[in-house]
Protein backbone atom coordinates (compact mmCIF):
# COMPACT_ATOMS: atom_id res chain seq x y z
CA UNK A 1 0.00 0.00 0.00
CA UNK A 2 1.01 3.27 -0.95
CA UNK A 3 1.92 6.28 2.09
CA UNK A 4 -1.12 8.62 2.59
CA UNK A 5 -1.06 11.94 0.00
CA UNK A 6 0.38 15.03 1.36
CA UNK A 7 -1.97 17.48 2.53
CA UNK A 8 -0.73 19.80 -0.42
CA UNK A 9 -2.25 17.41 -2.82
CA UNK A 10 -5.86 16.34 -0.88
CA UNK A 11 -6.35 20.44 -0.59
CA UNK A 12 -5.50 20.84 -4.58
CA UNK A 13 -8.47 21.69 -6.36
CA UNK A 14 -11.29 21.70 -3.62
CA UNK A 15 -12.60 25.20 -3.90
CA UNK A 16 -14.40 26.58 -0.67
CA UNK A 17 -11.83 24.67 1.77
CA UNK A 18 -11.99 27.30 5.09
CA UNK A 19 -8.92 27.48 7.19
CA UNK A 20 -10.34 25.97 9.68
CA UNK A 21 -10.83 22.77 7.69
CA UNK A 22 -7.32 22.95 6.21
CA UNK A 23 -6.29 23.36 10.45
CA UNK A 24 -7.81 20.59 11.30
CA UNK A 25 -6.71 18.52 8.24
CA UNK A 26 -3.18 19.33 9.29
CA UNK A 27 -3.39 18.42 13.05
CA UNK A 28 -5.39 15.44 12.01
CA UNK A 29 -2.05 14.65 9.45
CA UNK A 30 0.50 15.35 12.02
CA UNK A 31 -1.38 13.04 14.87
CA UNK A 32 -0.90 10.65 11.50
CA UNK A 33 2.61 10.99 11.72
CA UNK A 34 2.75 10.65 15.28
CA UNK A 35 0.95 7.37 15.84
CA UNK A 36 1.84 5.61 12.89
CA UNK A 37 0.59 4.68 9.23
CA UNK A 38 -2.96 3.41 9.49
CA UNK A 39 -2.16 0.51 7.45
CA UNK A 40 -0.41 -1.42 10.25
CA UNK A 41 3.10 -0.24 8.95
CA UNK A 42 5.64 0.09 11.69
CA UNK A 43 5.58 3.41 14.12
CA UNK A 44 8.64 5.73 14.25
CA UNK A 45 11.11 4.82 16.88
CA UNK A 46 10.47 7.20 20.14
CA UNK A 47 13.26 9.50 20.65
CA UNK A 48 15.54 8.97 23.53
CA UNK A 49 15.30 11.82 26.08
CA UNK A 50 18.94 12.31 28.09
CA UNK A 51 18.54 11.23 31.39
CA UNK A 52 17.57 14.54 33.74
CA UNK A 53 19.39 15.25 36.41
CA UNK A 54 17.71 14.61 39.72
CA UNK A 55 18.25 15.80 42.92
CA UNK A 56 15.65 13.64 44.16
CA UNK A 57 16.90 10.37 46.48
CA UNK A 58 15.17 7.34 46.32
CA UNK A 59 15.45 6.41 49.74
CA UNK A 60 13.41 4.03 51.59
CA UNK A 61 13.92 3.08 55.23
CA UNK A 62 14.86 0.24 56.70
CA UNK A 63 12.32 -1.22 58.76
CA UNK A 64 14.87 -1.84 61.89
CA UNK A 65 15.57 1.89 61.56
CA UNK A 66 11.30 2.66 62.56
CA UNK A 67 10.01 2.93 65.64
CA UNK A 68 6.57 2.37 65.91
CA UNK A 69 4.40 3.31 69.00
CA UNK A 70 0.73 2.62 68.96
CA UNK A 71 -0.95 4.85 70.91
CA UNK A 72 -4.78 6.14 71.38
CA UNK A 73 -6.23 8.08 68.35
CA UNK A 74 -8.23 11.16 68.92
CA UNK A 75 -9.46 10.87 65.63
CA UNK A 76 -13.41 9.40 64.03
CA UNK A 77 -13.78 5.62 66.14
CA UNK A 78 -16.69 6.86 68.09
CA UNK A 79 -16.47 4.64 71.38
CA UNK A 80 -13.92 2.36 69.56
CA UNK A 81 -11.72 5.18 70.29
CA UNK A 82 -11.55 4.38 73.76
CA UNK A 83 -10.65 1.00 73.90
CA UNK A 84 -8.06 0.48 71.29
CA UNK A 85 -4.71 2.03 69.86
CA UNK A 86 -4.80 2.70 66.31
CA UNK A 87 -2.80 5.92 66.50
CA UNK A 88 0.83 5.64 65.47
CA UNK A 89 3.83 7.23 66.86
CA UNK A 90 6.89 6.82 64.61
CA UNK A 91 10.11 7.30 65.34
CA UNK A 92 13.36 7.78 63.43
CA UNK A 93 16.50 8.34 64.43
CA UNK A 94 18.23 10.31 61.70
CA UNK A 95 22.29 10.34 63.43
CA UNK A 96 22.10 6.38 63.27
CA UNK A 97 20.12 6.22 59.86
CA UNK A 98 21.34 4.89 56.31
CA UNK A 99 20.78 8.36 55.06
CA UNK A 100 23.42 10.27 53.36
CA UNK A 101 25.58 12.26 55.27
CA UNK A 102 24.45 15.47 53.13
CA UNK A 103 21.01 14.39 53.75
CA UNK A 104 21.60 13.99 57.57
CA UNK A 105 22.98 17.87 58.02
CA UNK A 106 20.41 19.22 56.19
CA UNK A 107 17.35 17.20 58.27
CA UNK A 108 19.14 18.22 61.68
CA UNK A 109 19.38 21.89 60.21
CA UNK A 110 15.69 22.11 59.58
CA UNK A 111 13.45 24.00 62.14
CA UNK A 112 10.68 21.63 61.82
CA UNK A 113 8.68 20.38 64.83
CA UNK A 114 8.74 17.30 64.15
CA UNK A 115 12.36 16.81 64.59
CA UNK A 116 13.48 16.92 68.09
CA UNK A 117 16.72 18.40 69.67
CA UNK A 118 18.11 14.68 69.71
CA UNK A 119 17.58 14.48 65.98
CA UNK A 120 15.05 12.24 66.02
CA UNK A 121 11.68 12.45 63.75
CA UNK A 122 8.73 12.12 65.28
CA UNK A 123 5.24 11.67 62.85
CA UNK A 124 1.90 10.93 64.62
CA UNK A 125 -0.32 9.06 62.28
CA UNK A 126 -3.91 8.67 63.32
CA UNK A 127 -6.29 9.37 60.18
CA UNK A 128 -7.66 6.24 59.65
CA UNK A 129 -9.33 3.69 61.91
CA UNK A 130 -6.87 0.67 60.90
CA UNK A 131 -3.63 0.77 62.82
CA UNK A 132 -2.08 -1.16 59.47
CA UNK A 133 -2.89 2.13 57.01
CA UNK A 134 -2.12 4.55 60.37
CA UNK A 135 1.95 2.73 59.97
CA UNK A 136 1.77 2.66 56.26
CA UNK A 137 0.86 7.16 56.11
CA UNK A 138 3.44 7.74 58.88
CA UNK A 139 6.29 5.83 56.71
CA UNK A 140 5.00 7.78 53.56
CA UNK A 141 5.03 10.97 55.56
CA UNK A 142 9.06 10.04 56.42
CA UNK A 143 9.92 9.49 53.20
CA UNK A 144 7.92 13.19 51.99
CA UNK A 145 10.14 14.57 54.78
CA UNK A 146 13.29 13.14 54.08
CA UNK A 147 12.53 13.62 49.86
CA UNK A 148 11.71 17.72 50.71
CA UNK A 149 15.42 17.40 52.66
CA UNK A 150 17.65 16.08 49.95
CA UNK A 151 16.08 18.46 47.60
CA UNK A 152 18.89 21.19 47.06
CA UNK A 153 17.47 24.09 45.44
CA UNK A 154 18.98 25.90 42.40
CA UNK A 155 21.54 28.58 43.05
CA UNK A 156 20.20 31.81 41.90
CA UNK A 157 22.54 33.46 39.04
CA UNK A 158 22.72 37.35 39.76
CA UNK A 159 21.74 39.05 36.61
CA UNK A 160 21.21 42.31 35.93
CA UNK A 161 18.41 44.05 33.76
CA UNK A 162 18.97 44.76 30.56
CA UNK A 163 19.39 48.25 29.11
CA UNK A 164 16.06 48.12 27.23
CA UNK A 165 14.29 47.03 29.98
CA UNK A 166 15.19 49.76 32.08
CA UNK A 167 13.78 52.17 29.05
CA UNK A 168 10.52 50.43 29.15
CA UNK A 169 9.82 50.47 32.83
CA UNK A 170 10.79 54.14 32.79
CA UNK A 171 8.68 54.75 29.81
CA UNK A 172 5.76 53.20 31.21
CA UNK A 173 6.27 54.98 34.25
CA UNK A 174 6.07 58.08 33.10
CA UNK A 175 2.91 57.65 31.03
CA UNK A 176 1.11 56.04 34.62
CA UNK A 177 2.58 59.19 35.80
CA UNK A 178 1.09 61.41 33.03
CA UNK A 179 -2.30 59.54 33.18
CA UNK A 180 -2.07 60.32 36.98
CA UNK A 181 -1.41 63.71 36.64
CA UNK A 182 -4.77 64.28 34.36
CA UNK A 183 -6.67 63.34 37.05
CA UNK A 184 -5.82 66.14 39.06
CA UNK A 185 -7.83 68.86 39.51
CA UNK A 186 -6.43 71.93 38.27
CA UNK A 187 -6.76 75.08 40.58
CA UNK A 188 -8.80 77.54 39.49
CA UNK A 189 -7.44 80.97 40.12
Amino acid sequence: MSPSPSLAALNAGKPGRSPEGTAMQAASSRLHIACGPAWGGPAPAPREQPPMPSSELNWHPNPDELEFDAIRASGPGGQNVNKVSNAVHLRFDIRASSLPEAVKARLLAWADQRITSEGVVVIKAQDSRSLERNRADAVARLVELVQAAAHVPKARRATKPTYGSQQRRLEGKSKRSDVKAGRRSKPDY
